[in-house]
C-alpha cells in the first residue's frame, strides 16, 4: 500500500509558548498526546525544535533528565520480566499487528518524518516500507533465531546439552534524525521479540517520529512500559548508556568510540552503525543507461543524508566520458521541493550544522582545484536547508571531502583504469561500511566485490536491495562500526547465551564419573581410546 496522496498536517497553527505542545506545523491536538509519552519530571527545560523545510518552529517538548532516565530503566526492568515470560507467539503477534498498521496509517507518519527531517516523501516512504518489512521478519523468523540448540557434548551417549538465548533485560537505543522511524526501530523490534525491554533517545530534531512509533506499538498490542521514550542531548544519552543492560547506536564514528568506551566500562554490550565514506565502481562493460538510475538514488536518496549512501564515484576510463556526462545531465534533472507529497526527488538539508558542513567540504575542494559538474550552490531561493545535488570533478584526495564524511548531496569522481585501481581507491579509506559494484559481467563484479573492505557490498544495485535483505546482517568495517543489525544478528547481540550440561546416567553410577572414579591409569587409558576413537570416526 503506497500513499499516493498529499499530506494531511496542518500548516499554520499558532505556538504558545506556554504549551510545550504547541506547533507552528502540526495542530496542537495531534502532537500533545504524543509528547505526553516522554517520560520527564518536566524539570531538566524544553527543546525546540525547528521545520527544515520554513526554519519555522516545529515543537517544543520537555527534556529527559538522569532521574527520568533511571525511572525509563527501572520501569522497564519490572515489565521486561513478565513480557519475557510470555509465549514467543504472543511477541511476534506483536510484531505482525505493528507490520499492518505502519501501511495503514502511513500518511501520518510520513507527514512527520517530513516536517522533522526536511526529506522528500519518497525518501520518506522507504522508513515506513523498511519498518514494516523489518516487523514482518522477525515475527516469522523469529523462533528460529531463539531456538534452543542441543551441539554434541564431550561424551555424546552420555552428554546432553542445550544452549539457550535469554533476552539481556532492557536495551538502551540512540538514534539520530536522518532516518527517524527506521532507525528507532531497526534494532528495537528484533530486541522486543527476544523478550527484552526497550528505552530510545531519539535526536532533539526527531522525538515526535519515536513517540509516533511509540503509538502504534502500543496500538499492535505492546504492553505498557516495554518500549519508552527519552528526550533530550548528550547528557539524556549518557544517562541511558549507564543503566542499561545493551546499547544500540547509530551515529558519528567520533560519537560512537565515547559511547562504547563509557559502555565498556559497565561491560555492556554495544551495537554500531557509524560513519563511512561510501564508493561506487562503474566498470568499463556498464551498460550506463541501465545503472544511471541506480546510481543517482544511490547518491542523492534522502538528500545524501543516509549512512549507506555513496559519496565517492569510481569510474573505469573507458567509460568516464559517457558516464559522467550522462550522470551530470540526470542530477541536473533531479527535482527540489518541499511538498507533504511524491513530486520532489530530493528534499531538503535536516539542520544549519549539515548545511555548514556540506559548504566547507564543498569550498576547501574548489580551493585546492576541484571542478563543480553540476550544483554546488545553497538554494535558498527553496528554503533555509536545500543544496543543490552536487557532483565534484578532480577533487585533490587531500580535500576534506575526500577524506571525510560528508553526509550531504555532494559526490566525488575518481577515474582508474583497472578493477585494482578501483578496489585500492574504494579501500583508501578509514571507514568501511556500504560499496557497490556495477558491471556486466556478475561473476566479475563478484570478485571485485570479495577484495572491498566494507560490512556490505552492492552489486548493480546501490543500496535498497541489500538494506532490505533484512534476513543478512549489515554493519561495518573498520571506523564504521561494530557488531550487525538484521537476520540473526540483531538477536544475537541482544540475547545473552546459557549452556545447561546433563551427565546422563550420573545418577545410576554411570558416565563420566564413574570412569574418573577407577584405580591407577585406568581413567586415563579409557579416556585415551575414546577420544582416539572419536578422532577417527570424525565425531566433533
Amino acid at each position: 500500500m503506497m500513499d499516493e496522496s498529499p499530506g494531511n498536517a496542518a500548516v499554520g497553527s499558532v505556538v504558545d509558548p506556554e504549551r510545550p505542545e504547541s506547533t507552528y506545523a502540526l495542530e496542537p491536538g495531534l502532537v500533545a498526546p504524543l509528547v505526553a509519552r516522554i517520560v520527564s519530571s518536566q524539570g531538566a527545560g524544553t527543546h525546540r525544535s525547528t521545520c527544515p523545510f520554513t526554519g519555522a518552529p516545529l515543537v517544543s517538548i520537555p527534556v529527559s533528565g538522569a532521574a527520568d532516565v533511571v525511572a525509563a530503566v527501572e520501569r522497564g526492568r519490572r515489565a521486561q520480566r513478565a513480557w519475557a515470560a510470555r509465549d514467543l507467539g504472543a511477541r511476534t503477534g506483536v510484531l505482525d499487528n505493528l507490520a499492518r498498521i505502519v501501511l495503514a496509517r502511513q500518511s501520518e507518519v510520513l507527514d512527520l518524518i517530513q516536517l522533522e527531517t526536511g526529506k522528500a516523501r519518497r525518501s520518506a516512504f522507504e522508513e515506513v516500507a523498511d519498518v514494516a518489512q523489518v516487523a514482518r521478519h522477525y515475527s516469522l523468523r523469529a523462533r528460529r533465531y531463539l531456538a534452543t540448540t542441543r551441539p554434541l557434548g564431550m561424551v555424546p551417549l552420555l552428554t546432553g546439552v542445550r544452549v539457550q538465548r535469554r533476552p539481556v533485560g532492557v536495551v538502551g537505543a540512540i538514534a539520530p534524525w536522518n532516518y527517524p522511524l527506521t532507525l528507532v526501530l531497526s534494532e528495537a523490534l528484533p530486541a522486543l521479540v527476544a523478550g527484552n525491554a526497550v528505552v530510545v533517545k531519539p535526536d532533539p530534531q526527531t522525538t515526535l517520529t519515536a513517540l509516533w512509533a511509540a503509538d502504534v506499538l502500543e496500538e499492535a498490542g505492546l504492553p505498557a512500559g516495554l518500549f519508552q521514550v527519552v528526550a533530550g542531548g548528550r547528557e539524556t544519552g549518557e544517562a541511558l548508556v549507564d543503566n542499561v543492560d545493551h546499547v544500540a547506536f547509530t551515529g558519528s564514528t567520533a560519537a560512537g568510540r565515547q559511547v562504547a568506551a563509557r559502555a565498556g566500562e559497565r561491560l555492556v554490550g554495544t551495537t554500531m552503525e557509524l560513519g563511512g565514506k561510501n564508493a561506487v565502481y562503474i566498470a568499463d562493460d556498464v551498460d550506463v543507461a541501465a545503472a544511471l538510475p541506480g546510481v543517482v538514488r544511490a547518491c542523492f536518496a534522502n538528500t545524501g543524508q543516509l549512512c549507506i549512501s555513496a559519496e565517492r564515484i569510481v569510474v573505469h576510463e573507458a567509460v568516464a566520458e559517457e558516464f559522467v556526462a550522462k550522470f551530470v545531465r540526470d542530477v541536473r534533472g533531479l527535482r527540489l521541493g518541499a511538498g507533504l507529497d511524491y513530486t520532489a526527488d530530493v528534499g531538503s538539508l535536516t539542520s544549519d550544522a549539515q548545511l555548514a558542513k556540506i559548504t566547507q567540504h564543498v569550498d576547501d575542494a574548489l580551493a585546492r582545484g576541484a571542478v563543480v559538474l553540476a550544483g554546488g550552490v545553497h538554494r535558498s531561493d527553496l528554503g533555509p536547508y536545500f543544496y543543490a545535488p552536487t557532483v565534484l570533478d578532480e577533487v585533490p584526495s587531500d580535500a576534506l571531502v575526500a577524506r571525510e564524511e560528508t553526509f550531504g548531496p555532494v559526490v566525488s569522481i575518481v577515474r582508474v583504469r583497472s578493477d585494482d585501481e578501483a578496489v585500492a581507491a574504494m579501500n583508501d579509506s578509514e571507514y568501511g561500511l556500504h560499496m557497490s559494484v556495477w558491471s556486466g559481467n556478475t561473476a566479475r563484479a563478484q570478485r571485485i566485490a570479495d577484495r572491498i573492505e566494507a560490512g556490505s557490498v552492492s552489486i548493480n544495485d546501490g543500496y535498497l536491495l541489500t538494506w532490505g535483505s533484512v534476513g543478512a546482517p549489515t554493519g561495518g568495517w573498520k571506523a564504521s562500526g561494530m557488531g550487525r543489525r538484521h537476520g540473526a544478528a540483531s538477536i544475537e547481540a541482544m540475547t545473552q547465551l546459557r549452556t545447561v550440561v546433563t551427565a546422563r546416567g550420573a545418577s545410576r553410577g554411570l558416565g563420566l564419573e564413574a570412569v574418573l572414579g577407577l584405580e591407577g591409569a585406568a581413567p586415563a587409558k579409557i579416556l585415551t581410546t575414546a577420544l582416539e576413537g572419536m578422532r577417527r570416526l570424525r565425531i566433533p
